[in-house]
């Protein structure tokens, strides 16, 4: 069979055809007596297998390696064609869903339309420092949907602050999408989610991090109750006690708990709380030492009769550290009279 009706019947061009025959890729096997190429059903055949491997993606040299290699395995290639096609998809998702938040954004003229493809691109590199620019730069004209989806994608601490901190200052606030990745099976982007949270203003940002407090992740829930204690939001106070009691973030915990205190509806509930860890008999000597310290942050003498208690513990350590707190609290004491009676 000649190359033109080879053409015609492949579907594939005759200069196509010419190219697999210079790459040595389909060689006819034969010529006619006036020197034109001729096809045998067996080139015919393999010119359907380049195409068929063509169709999955391949590289012309990579077919070639692939139909001559004797100890080629189709697994090998298969998987390593579904990975990239995996990675593909994902980038046309991230940049499909960043299209439509331009789209969203509604950009009045075309020069707007360029700022928000520039910053597309740069949140797209590969660079960090790229990124971190971009978003520098850019954050001004950046709608904020734009900003929480690169938030909750970004793994660079650098450009992730960056984006937390234009994103507080997004107008729109983009609460609700950074609150959606409250939702992912992925810790880490619960709290990458949960850190943009805590920075961003309002009651639904607040109200986002009350959800965070029931997540099964430590390094999830503890954050989003340090956020909530610092925006004095009751809520958050059991979860304040179990980062004392658990050791991580414990003088933050303390130390909110303590200003939590100060107000007299809630000062008796923190104590009875911090009371109840300390007498679990399951309670470790390391997480009531961490308990009895964290009662020097409860305001006035709310602590005093609980230190009193815990100066005759039985674990010696506790005792000290309560006995010399019982001290200083005392010795605050006395000077506050001190004071009352030069007045």
């Amino acid at each position: 069979m000649l190359i033109g009706e080879v053409a015609r019947r492949s579907g594939v061009s005759a200069r196509m055809l010419r190219h697999y025959d210079t790459l040595g890729l389909v060689r006819p096997t034969g010529r006619t007596v006036g020197g034109f190429r001729e096809y045998t059903p067996e080139n015919i055949r393999r010119i359907f297998h380049v195409e068929g491997l063509r169709s999955l993606g391949l590289s012309l040299r990579e077919i070639g390696r692939t139909l001559d290699d004797p100890g080629f395995t189709p697994a090998a290639l298969v998987g390593d064609l579904i990975r990239r096609t995996e990675e593909r998809l994902h980038r046309e998702r991230e940049l499909l869903d960043r299209l439509r938040t331009v789209d969203a954004a509604g950009p009045a003229d075309w020069p707007e339309v360029a700022r928000l493809i520039e910053l597309l691109h740069g949140l797209g590199s590969g660079s960090a420092a790229r990124r971190q620019q971009a978003v520098l730069t850019e954050h001004e004209s950046a709608p904020a949907e734009l900003l929480a989806e690169a938030v909750l994608n970004e793994s660079d601490p650098h450009v992730a602050g960056a984006l937390r901190w234009a994103l507080a200052r997004a107008a729109g606030g983009g609460v609700a999408r950074v609150a959606s990745g409250l939702a992912s099976g992925d810790a880490e982007v619960r709290r990458r989610a949960v850190r943009a949270l805590a920075e961003m203003p309002g009651d639904e940002a607040g109200a986002a991090l009350v959800g965070a407090l029931a997540d099964a992740e430590p390094t999830v829930r503890g954050p989003a109750a340090l956020a909530l204690g610092a925006r004095g939001d009751t809520r958050a106070v059991p979860t304040l006690v179990g980062l004392v009691v658990d050791g991580p973030n414990d003088v933050e915990a303390a130390e909110l708990l303590g200003t939590l205190a100060e107000d007299p509806a809630w000062a008796e509930r923190i104590m009875t709380a911090l009371a109840d860890e300390l007498a679990d008999p399951e309670a470790d000597p390391a997480a009531r030492m961490r308990l009895a310290q964290a009662l020097a942050e409860m305001p006035g003498t709310l602590a005093a009769d609980t230190l009193r208690r815990l100066s005759r513990d039985d674990d010696r350590p506790v005792a000290l550290v309560a006995s010399a707190l019982l001290a200083v609290l005392d010795g605050r004491e006395g000077d506050a009279r001190d004071r009352r009676g030069a007045t």
